[in-house]
This record gives structure tokens, sequence and C-alpha cells, in this order.
């Protein structure tokens, strides 16, 4: 019942709005200053993250860090240009309210990932506002792009029903 309200509910869709314009806004912010920045290299992160994978009680699980250390570091280079794109490109889709839970999805993802790298910062204020927009299925973009383009593939969808009505009955 409480998920139905979230998926449909107009209040609801209001307030998915403003928390997509936040983490929109948030990945957009961050995506820039590493693009316009020039000097964000994701080894760095890596190399740190390798660090925590040590002692009793490490803040990175020994198997993301051998994960990180046999897959993603060898490949850095491609990393940084996904993480600055990426938040980039989530940040535009958010605020857009464009292809809004494809963008929430790779938000999650990408948030997860500097969560396992033991990085918390404000991460886990991010996921627990992702997945508000993830299960609230296509209210969060009611008010963006998404809105826009469904009410016209809506429109579209009747429109050809009718015609296909008319001609059957003809």
């Amino acid at each position: 019942m409480i998920i139905k309200y979230i998926r449909e509910g107009m209040v609801p869709s209001f307030i998915l709005a403003i928390i997509r314009l936040y983490l929109g806004y948030t990945w957009l912010t961050a995506g820039l200053e590493k693009i316009l920045g020039g000097e964000f290299d994701a080894s760095g992160f890596l190399q740190q993250a390798l660090s925590k994978t040590s002692g009793s009680h490490p803040a990175v699980q020994p198997w993301w860090g051998f994960f990180l250390e046999h897959l993603i570091l060898p490949n850095a280079d491609v990393f940084t240009i996904l993480v600055m794109w990426g938040e980039l490109l989530v940040g535009i889709g958010l605020l857009m309210g464009c292809f809004t839970k494809t963008s929430a999805f790779f938000a999650l993802l990408m948030n997860i990932s500097y969560l396992f790298s033991g990085s918390t910062s404000t991460n886990p204020q991010l996921v627990l506002l992702t997945f508000f927009i993830i299960i609230s299925g296509m209210n969060a973009g009611k008010w963006g792009l998404d809105g826009i383009l469904s009410k016209n593939m809506n429109r579209n969808a009747s429109q050809e029903s009718s015609e296909i009505a008319l001609q059957k009955s003809l």
C-alpha cells in the first residue's frame, strides 16, 4: 500500500522531484569538478582503497581489494573517464528527469562502489535517497522529461488504438 502510494501519489511525486533534483545537482557538480579540474585520477582513490584492506577489521573487504587490484587498477585510465563522465551524465539525467530510473541505478552502482572502497562521506545518504527514486517507478520522473515523454507516448498509443477500433468497425 505504501509502495503504491509512492509510485502513484501526487504528493510523493513532488517530494521525489525535489530529491531527484538534489541528487542530480550533487552528481552534476561532482562530475564537473572532476572534468573541469583536469587533475582527477582514479588510481589515487584506488590505491587509498587498497591500503584499507589490511588489519583485523579492514574498512575495505579483501575480496573487494582483490577486485580493485586485479581488474580496476590496471584499467585506471578507463575508470577515470568512466567516473568523471558517469557522474556528469547521471547528474544530467536526474536533473532533467530523463531516464530517471537508469540514472538512479548507475548513481546507486557508483555510490555502492565508493562505499565498498572505504569512502563514506555523503554516500550513505545518497544511497538511501536513490533507493526512494528507484522504488518509486515512474513517479520520480513525473515532473521531468520522463513525464512529458510518457504523456506523449500514452497519447499516441490511445490514438493508434482508436484508429484500429475505427478501422475494424468499418
